[in-house]
């Protein structure tokens, strides 16, 4: 089944069909997204390097000026982002941790 794009469904089945296509997109650019956090623990010297505000706000800042180009919702995306951030935060200290138990 081709699944059209939003505006252009007719039936509550090819919306939600479009939406899990999506999801599952989205998850496998979150695997990316992981992935950087990954080498961000391989790579900082530090564990209290993982943790770096200025670089959190300018995310967050980059994603409110896309959302506002892109004519989408920016406290919505912000607030989403916020999340995002804090839990790759909290996998890269975990990928840190781990590196630092096995000596890699």
């Amino acid at each position: 089944m081709t699944i059209p794009a939003g505006p252009d469904c007719t039936t509550l089945a090819e919306v939600r069909a479009g939406v899990d296509q999506v999801d599952r997109e989205l998850v496998a650019l979150l695997g990316r997204r992981f992935g950087y956090m990954d080498a961000a623990a391989r790579i900082k010297p530090m564990r209290g390097a993982v943790r770096d505000e200025a670089r959190k706000a300018q995310v967050i800042a980059n994603v409110r000026g896309q959302a506002r180009a892109a004519g989408l919702p920016e406290d919505a995306l912000a607030a989403l982002w916020d999340r995002l951030v804090e839990a790759s935060i909290a996998y890269e200290l975990d990928a840190f941790d781990r590196r630092e138990a096995t000596g890699d």
